[in-house]
């Protein structure tokens, strides 16, 4: 497989390019564009400008010799939490949906725009300048208020959780409730204002008949580059009060109960990693560094190893899917306990977003932050991780604080 990739000159942004595709979708019945926003594969953005995204899972592909930070193409799509649930709930999207490219637009971190094919897919450089550099109508979106649940209700589901914790049962668990509301609209239009004022680490688009997952993840769940993987958990959590805010983030820092979150999270996703990686390979070489997230502070570890050498792309998944933050310690038991606890199926949220690149690898996120769109609804999921020490209502804030960014930009005007 022959692996191209050729400068375009064009000053267009990733999300104004977005919008440009859309329009230019929309106009001649093809399939909407899919997009990677932050730091993916060391890049800004990865689009792929037009992606049949269909029910189903991933074809794994073949790595191919490719010139470092040269994505190419690949399949985007996602994995929903319901794919392992063993409750076998499901949300109103597929379980699984994935789409295969053969080409893919790339903002390098430089802002550099590059149009990548393998095999010499997709449309000429000026065709793509051309598009790129033309003047799309502003779509637009209209959604209700996000309705919530009782808060007693989550708040019944934290106290069972320490009940559980304290029986000697698991460590922590992860408990999750739904927002929902209304929305009308363009997805895209939606996912592009997001990205230029949240600014997310890890977001991801993608859309087809079946309904849009627009997600402003934080947290990358995998990145595997030749044999070499990283993961980066995310658990521990205080409100930001705006750029300047410090504070929180030393309290942060120094809070028993969320250091605890955190090292408890890291050695799970250390034994997943164990599972498939060369002895002595796996290393925690970053553990509870504080970073600013949308609205809020995060404790974030990162966990690196070395996969054996016949390790497939499937067989990382099947030892680390769903991801630990997401889930708990042990994961089997804090599973069966989600299961019990939260009302309904998590849906695609707490699952992964991300792309299979033959060229590049594979990149997932940990699909947090991330809005279902589906039917004329959309649906939000927000929660956090429950040690023995959690407050029920203190864990109901976190929820709130979590969503409070996304429910302000909802209501907003592109």
């Amino acid at each position: 497989m022959r692996v191209q990739s050729r400068t375009l000159r064009t000053n267009v942004t990733p999300s104004r390019a977005l919008l440009v595709l859309a329009a230019h979708a929309r106009a001649r019945g093809l399939p909407p564009p899919a997009m990677l926003s932050g730091d993916w594969f060391g890049s800004r953005a990865v689009i792929a400008p037009s992606l049949e995204v269909s029910p189903g899972p991933v074809s794994w592909p073949a790595p191919v010799d490719a010139p470092h930070g040269v994505v190419g193409g690949g399949w985007f799509g996602y994995l929903s939490y319901d794919s392992a649930d063993p409750s076998g709930r499901r949300g109103a999207l597929p379980a699984t949906a994935w789409g295969w490219t053969d080409h893919v637009l790339r903002w390098s971190a430089s802002g550099t725009c590059h149009l990548e094919s393998l095999d010499g897919g997709g449309p000429s450089v000026s065709t793509m300048e051309s598009l790129l550099n033309s003047s799309p109508v502003a779509p637009s979106w209209t959604a209700g208020p996000l309705r919530r649940p009782l808060p007693s209700e989550h708040r019944d589901a934290v106290k069972a959780c320490v009940h559980a914790i304290e029986a000697g049962e698991l460590f922590q668990a992860n408990i999750c409730t739904r927002f929902t509301g209304s929305f009308a609209g363009s997805p895209a239009a939606l996912f592009a204002t997001g990205v230029s004022r949240l600014n997310p680490r890890r977001a991801a688009f993608l859309s087809g008949s079946w309904g849009s997952v627009v997600s402003f993840s934080p947290e990358l769940f995998l990145a595997r580059h030749g044999r070499s993987v990283l993961s980066t958990p995310i658990k521990g959590t205080l409100p930001r009060r705006g750029p300047a805010d410090s504070g929180n983030a030393v309290l942060l820092r120094q809070s028993t109960k969320d250091v605890a979150e955190n090292v408890m999270i890291t050695d799970l996703v250390r034994n997943d990693l164990g599972r498939v990686c060369e002895v002595g390979s796996v290393t925690v070489p970053s553990l509870l560094r504080v970073r600013p997230a949308p609205g809020v502070w995060h404790l974030e570890s990162t966990v690196s190893g070395v996969l054996g050498p016949s390790v497939s792309d499937a067989e990382l998944l099947a030892a680390t899917f769903p991801p630990g933050s997401v889930t708990g310690a042990p994961k089997i038991r804090a599973q069966d306990l989600i299961a019990e606890l939260e009302p309904s199926g998590r849906g695609v949220y707490t699952g992964a977003i991300g792309l299979v690149s033959p060229a590049a690898g594979l990149e997932l996120n940990v699909a947090i932050r991330t809005f279902e769109i589906a039917d004329g609804s959309i649906t939000l999921g927000v929660g956090g991780g429950i040690t023995a020490d959690s407050d029920p209502e203190a864990e109901w804030q976190e929820c709130l604080h979590k969503a409070a960014p996304l429910e302000a930009l909802l209501a907003s005007k592109p």
